[in-house]
């Protein structure tokens, strides 16, 4: 689907246009024309990509093919970077979904695979304000990408959530198998820092001046997105500390209860062994012992099985194995 906006002095003065008609206003300096490619066909892509706007076929071909690595790339006259927004739906359905935008002076074509919210979120803003919203490409860019950078925030707030809860199954008496889950948590944070790390330095470059389309005036906001992802970036690695020492400690628990379970056996085993001596001895049943023809011999017996328990008992209660 293909949206296109014009403006003129920062005012939304045109919107979805025929293709001859967005050829007029491209070739119109003084109008700011942005395109929004939203799950676009092969045609639609070809049409707005090469007819109107003759990107270089590499930058195309970038565009169209998925990438997982964030990037910018100066051509002649315009700017395409690769950006990626992110969808936590659940623990182990991390799904990033890559935002391609080519920024020139006087115009702006986003193109995505899925629905993206920061781009929602901005066309609708066009859309229902009657005042000045875009006055210029590089700031209209800014927007996107600042409400891109704002919605990792569920994000980290859904990781903290899982954490929690892997903690507390750590800590409770019964802890549930939460392997997989640990594991699946872990995976998907590398996965955003795989993405975050290369994004920042993206920003970074732009933060820097590096590129021709973004003026001097809008360089603070983009240091301001540096600083955003930054944060991220830094809450993702504490939280992948905080996964390590969670294992650890599942681990150091596990060798505790492993070691209170041996303890018990331990205590159990010492407990049979004054029985089981005194029975093989006395069951040998030799007419040579005087022991075995004594009236009081299976009370002699019993109570040194008895006492002999009692004992080991005690010493056990001692160690506190039992």
């Amino acid at each position: 689907m293909i949206h296109s906006f014009i403006f003129s002095e920062g005012r939304l003065v045109g919107r979805d246009l025929e293709l001859e008609a967005l050829r007029l206003v491209r070739a119109d300096k003084g109008l700011l024309l942005w395109v929004d490619l939203d799950q676009p066909t092969d045609e639609e892509t070809r049409q707005i990509l090469e007819g109107v706007f003759q990107f270089h076929p590499l930058a195309i071909e970038d565009c169209v093919t998925p990438s997982s690595l964030p990037k910018a790339e100066d051509y002649e006259d315009y700017l395409f970077m690769v950006m990626h927004a992110v969808d936590f739906s659940r623990v182990g359905k991390f799904n990033p979904t890559e935002l391609d935008l080519f920024l020139g002076r006087d115009y702006l074509v986003t193109y995505h695979c899925r629905p993206l919210g920061s781009v929602q979120t901005v066309l609708d803003r066009v859309t229902k304000t009657t005042g000045a919203v875009a006055r210029a490409s590089d700031r209209l860019a800014h927007s996107i990408l600042d409400l891109l950078v704002d919605n990792y925030g569920p994000t980290i707030a859904a990781f903290r959530e899982e954490l929690e809860h892997i903690e507390e199954a750590v800590l409770s008496r019964t802890a549930p198998d939460f392997i997989n889950d640990l594991l699946e948590v872990r995976s998907a944070l590398y996965h955003l820092r795989e993405i975050i790390g290369p994004q920042r330095d993206v920003i970074n470059r732009l933060a820097h001046g590096e590129a021709r389309q973004i003026r001097a005036a809008l360089l603070p906001y983009f240091r301001d997105l540096r600083d955003k992802l930054l944060r991220i970036d830094e809450t993702a690695g504490g939280y992948v500390e905080q996964l390590l020492i969670s294992f650890d400690l599942f681990l150091n628990k596990s060798a505790f209860e492993a070691n209170e379970g041996i303890k018990v056996l331990t205590a159990l085993t010492a407990l049979t062994v004054p029985a089981t001596v005194v029975g093989t001895w006395y069951g040998m049943n030799f007419e040579s012992m005087p022991e075995i023809h004594s009236p009081w011999g299976y009370l002699g017996a019993a109570g040194v099985t008895v006492a002999c328990t009692a004992w080991v008992w005690f010493w056990c209660r001692r160690r506190r194995w039992i």
